[in-house]
């Protein structure tokens, strides 16, 4: 009966373990990363979403202002409502999903602010600090590096 309890006991404590570290390996892609597209640099803070998914929104832009000092918006989102969204608040990464096995965030989608357009998104670490973000069309896709700041 003692071996049989601390069998289960052991069983619960491994599979806890097991979890708490798939966890782990997870939100290891919260923070904020350095950005630079188009010759512009930005920071994207990952958060965890209550539903267990992450995103990703830009919280600082190296320049947030037109020249004439008007603040840059999301102007070319096709939802009109979210036109008005500051360019330093928008939401670029939604939905992805930690695949274990493959070690990648996927099952989500990238905007992009400078054309309005959505595409499929997967992301991945080369290293602790680097990010590979794919952002892909149909058989088409294009990756980009994000430096981890913290």
């Amino acid at each position: 009966m003692r071996k049989l309890f601390r069998l289960g006991v052991f069983t619960l404590a491994m599979l806890f373990s097991t979890t708490v570290f798939a966890q782990s390996d997870a939100d290891k892609i919260v923070g904020v990363y350095q950005v630079e597209e188009e010759g512009n640099l930005s920071k994207v803070r990952f958060t965890k979403c209550e539903d267990g998914s992450y995103q990703g929104q830009i919280v600082w832009l190296e320049h947030p202002n037109h020249p004439d000092g008007t603040r840059k918006t999301d102007i070319k989102n096709p939802n009109p409502e979210l036109r008005n969204t500051p360019a330093d608040q928008i939401v670029i990464i939604k939905g992805i999903r930690y695949d274990a096995k493959g070690k990648v965030w996927g099952g989500g989608s990238v905007y992009k602010p400078t054309n309005g357009k959505t595409y499929k998104v997967e992301c991945s670490f080369d290293d602790e600090k680097t990010l590979r973000v794919k952002g892909s069309l149909g058989p088409f896709s294009l990756s980009r590096y994000w430096t981890k700041e913290e």
